[in-house]
């Protein structure tokens, strides 16, 4: 069970966050990163803002578990495969079916459904993932990397990898 603190006031400041704050799971303990800001609130999921940027989304309906399960799998694969224009997962909590990944920035609400259709047709071509949800509503504009990215993995399908993608090494721990 979540625990929530309304009006959270940061030790360090005198301002109010006047966000509602939320204990990390199971821990009772309350930190200001957790200050999540809604973005999303659907059937389907319910996708808000941390003080950080970092996306968290909680799948629940129909089929939550193998959503999440999917979403999960799809980001670790796009990783592995050095796909630069999709979320990094950065915490999972299976039991919850929730996580966290990093932002891709705003919704590109303007973006073409046919520059929308090669933006996915890409995703699959060079990195062998077909996205299922291909929609202009799951594509962003980060403004930090300057290009379209690509969000909302639930129900997408791994394919094999393309026979010319070369796989980064990963990196080595600091």
């Amino acid at each position: 069970m979540e625990n929530e603190i309304a009006g959270y006031r940061n030790p360090t400041s005198s301002k109010n966050l006047n966000k509602s704050v939320t204990a990390a799971p199971g821990t009772g303990f309350v930190n200001p990163a957790m200050a999540l800001e809604p973005l999303k609130d659907g059937i389907r999921s319910e996708v808000r803002i941390d003080f950080y940027g970092n996306v968290h989304k909680r799948l629940r309906g129909t089929d939550a578990d193998k959503r999440y399960a999917t979403e999960v799998a799809v980001l670790k694969v796009l990783e592995q495969r050095g796909c630069p224009y999709v979320p990094r997962l950065l915490e999972e909590h299976p039991e919850q079916l929730y996580f966290v990944s990093t932002n891709c920035g705003k919704i590109a609400s303007q973006i073409s459904k046919d520059k929308s259709d090669r933006l996915f047709a890409k995703l699959e071509k060079e990195y062998g993932i077909r996205h299922l949800d291909a929609e202009p509503r799951n594509i962003t504009y980060n403004d930090k990397l300057g290009c379209f990215c690509i969000i909302d993995f639930e129900l997408a399908e791994i394919l094999p990898p393309p026979p010319d993608l070369v796989i980064p090494l990963p990196k080595p721990p600091l």
